[in-house]
């Protein structure tokens, strides 16, 4: 039988979107410009948390926003409507997360200049988001109520990755049997130091903690 010859295109294809990720990192140094990669289940609520954050912040912050998705531009028009801050809508055709690549052509359409803050809505998703380096400086995930405490443990790579855990839909927790503790001490088991806040998109619980969070965030990134 003849040999054949392996070639490991997975890790061949990492490695280059982690050299791409680093210069965009590298270059957004460069121009001020903070970038938060937000990730999450479909339905958790990415985009109204988004919404109540933006209106709390766009007077301390210049932002921007770059939605992706499949198809659709629905939430690029709501950010824009709701918020008045600059959106775009990426499209990924068909692919099911962003990489390093993709992220920076989607800021070759953001007017950068004079901006603090570009917020990723990446995907949503719990799987392939969590393998792609977008060149974020931190990455954030919202897991709902509805899905469950146990979610950490199901999906670790997504938990590992974050370095903050919303726990949206604070309001739905009278009608699931979600732990807020055990939720705790799951996302803990995958990443000690990812830190877990409560929040509720829709009463606007925990929102102001989320917004505190991501200010000093950019102001901390901006003056090293």
């Amino acid at each position: 039988m003849k040999e054949v010859k392996v070639i490991e295109i997975k890790k061949s294809v990492f490695e280059a979107n982690e050299k791409d990720a680093e210069d965009l990192r590298r270059g957004l140094k460069g121009r001020g410009v903070y970038l938060l990669n937000l990730m999450s289940s479909p339905g958790s609520g990415k985009t109204t948390t988004l919404i109540k954050t933006i209106n709390l912040l766009k007077d301390k912050l210049r932002i921007a926003v770059m939605e992706a998705d499949i198809d659709s531009d629905v939430d690029a028009v709501r950010i824009k409507e709701e918020t008045g801050v600059g959106s775009i809508q990426l499209h990924t055709g068909g692919m099911c997360h962003l990489d390093a690549e993709m992220t920076r052509q989607g800021l070759d359409n953001v007017a950068l200049d004079g901006l603090d803050l570009v917020i990723l809505e990446n995907v949503g998703n719990l799987v392939c988001p969590a393998e792609f380096d977008t060149g974020a400086v931190r990455n954030a995930m919202i897991l709902s109520v509805p899905e469950g405490d146990d979610k950490p443990l199901k999906y670790p790579l997504m938990f590992s990755v974050c370095d903050l855990v919303l726990v949206n839909k604070m309001d739905a927790l009278p009608l699931f049997d979600f732990d807020l503790e055990r939720c705790r001490a799951n996302v803990a088991m995958r990443n000690p130091s990812a830190r877990v806040i409560p929040v509720s998109a829709k009463t606007g619980e925990g929102i102001d903690a989320f917004a505190e969070w991501l200010l000093e965030e950019v102001n901390n990134w901006k003056s090293k």
